[in-house]
């Protein structure tokens, strides 16, 4: 009876994963190409992070590795489906220090790894940008903005770059929370106390640490520690998966009074 029971609520997570990896796909390739027709760059790629224990998470090191997975005004194909460790070449740099790097001329950087020249040098590239996608402390992929010149990038076309890859990473935590969360999730076998309740209910309607803290009398230290506990009973890692978890489960659709937005 039980199985019985599960089965369309796992056929809805199976539909809903599928439809998320659409979605990422979708949100990648666009990316992409975006990257080229919005930033005066010649060639965009995107490398997303394999799932571990994937043939080509054991390739690229471990789930800390990449591959190049979209890409948009290549003339070869040496880059395209490429591995890439964490902390080789500019992207692997960029993946595992979760930051932008560039150079103007990669073939001639002192200041990474020189594992893809062949690749690189094949689609005929010198300067080159990689900015992580990173969001709640996930990476979600890392894309590059590559010219075929020597120039150093400016501050508006890194801060172009950063401003599509950010809305991009928006999408795909977006994307990610929604396969990722199962469509029954049910009450916590520790039930949230009512003060935590509280808390919760004002943490999800946008409110920071400190307007909770004035609205309800408590120091924000109080506040941050209600919303700790919350989060252990639930089983999630943030503010977002914790408002997400609180409507899924049905904590927040009988409102208290005092709650109005």
């Amino acid at each position: 009876m039980t199985r019985a029971a599960d089965t369309p609520t796992r056929e809805a997570d199976d539909l809903a994963a599928r439809a998320a990896a659409l979605v990422r796909d979708a949100v990648l390739g666009d990316l992409a190409r975006r990257v080229v027709a919005d930033c005066g760059v010649d060639v965009g790629l995107v490398g997303v992070p394999e799932p571990s224990g994937s043939a080509r998470d054991r390739r690229t090191g471990g789930p800390d590795g990449m591959v190049l997975r979209h890409w948009d005004g290549t003339r070869a194909d040496l880059l395209h489906d490429l591995a890439v460790p964490a902390g080789t070449g500019l992207g692997g740099l960029a993946l595992a220090e979760r930051a932008p790097s560039w150079v103007p001329d990669y073939r001639a950087s002192t200041t990474i790894s020189h594992h893809y020249d062949a690749a690189v040098t094949a689609e005929d590239l010198y300067a080159m940008l990689t900015v992580p996608l990173l969001h709640g402390g996930t990476v979600h992929g890392v894309v590059y903005a590559s010219l075929r010149a020597v120039v150093p990038f400016g501050d508006v076309r890194i801060a172009a770059v950063s401003r599509l890859a950010a809305t991009a990473t928006r999408a795909l935590a977006g994307a990610a929370a929604w396969a990722g969360s199962p469509t029954r999730r049910a009450l916590p076998a520790t039930r949230l106390t009512p003060r935590e309740h509280e808390v919760l209910r004002w943490a999800a309607t946008g409110r920071t640490n400190p307007e909770i803290a004035a609205q309800l009398g408590l120091t924000c230290n109080t506040v941050t520690g209600y919303l700790k506990a919350a989060m252990h009973k639930l089983g999630v890692r943030n503010r977002t998966e914790l408002a997400l978890a609180a409507r899924e489960s049905g904590l927040l659709e009988a409102a208290s009074p005092g709650l109005r937005t």
